[in-house]
């Protein structure tokens, strides 16, 4: 009997635990005007030589929070992200669904969420990401996450680098 009473007071714990940690999480903006912050991202990608890294998700969404503590938290991948692309948070949430820059987007929610898109400077869609297949266990694999970004910086998709193959 007391095995089972701290198991469900173990379980009850980690569930209060990871509410409250989404309590604090607030890395979306559901009332933003997309049309208008995603001109601003296509300027400073411009200006700085860049692609634009899309995250959607939601203030909801676990998956959302783990990825965004992962990238930001580990140096090396947050050099890598912050060298090679401009990055913005798009809102998917019951307040805002964001229906129409999705649709241009090629409906990527299908993937569910977090769902990465890479674009270049001028809003071109060149990749959707599944980010499931990123993970590992309860968060993501390091070696995967940078792949992932290596094979879509402006760098890899310059054909000047493969004239020798």
């Amino acid at each position: 009997m007391n095995k089972i009473l701290c198991t469900l007071v173990l379980s009850l714990g980690i569930t209060v635990v990871a509410a409250q940690d989404m309590k604090a999480f607030n890395l979306y903006n559901p009332y933003q005007n997309v049309d208008s912050a995603l001109q601003v991202v296509y300027k400073k990608a411009t200006a700085q030589n860049k692609h634009v890294f899309i995250q959607i998700g939601g203030n909801w969404c676990v998956w959302c929070a783990r990825y965004n503590e992962f990238v930001t938290k580990d140096t090396q991948i947050d050099s890598l992200v912050n060298a090679n692309y401009i990055v913005y948070h798009l809102n998917y949430s019951s307040e805002n669904k964001n229906s129409k820059t999705l649709a241009k987007l090629g409906y990527p929610q299908r993937f569910g969420f977090p769902v990465f898109i890479i674009l270049d400077a001028k809003g071109n869609r060149l990749h959707t990401q599944n980010s499931a297949y990123l993970e590992k266990d309860k968060g993501y694999n390091k070696a995967l996450v940078m792949e992932f970004y290596k094979h879509w910086t402006k760098t890899a998709l310059d054909p000047a680098q493969y004239k020798n193959y």
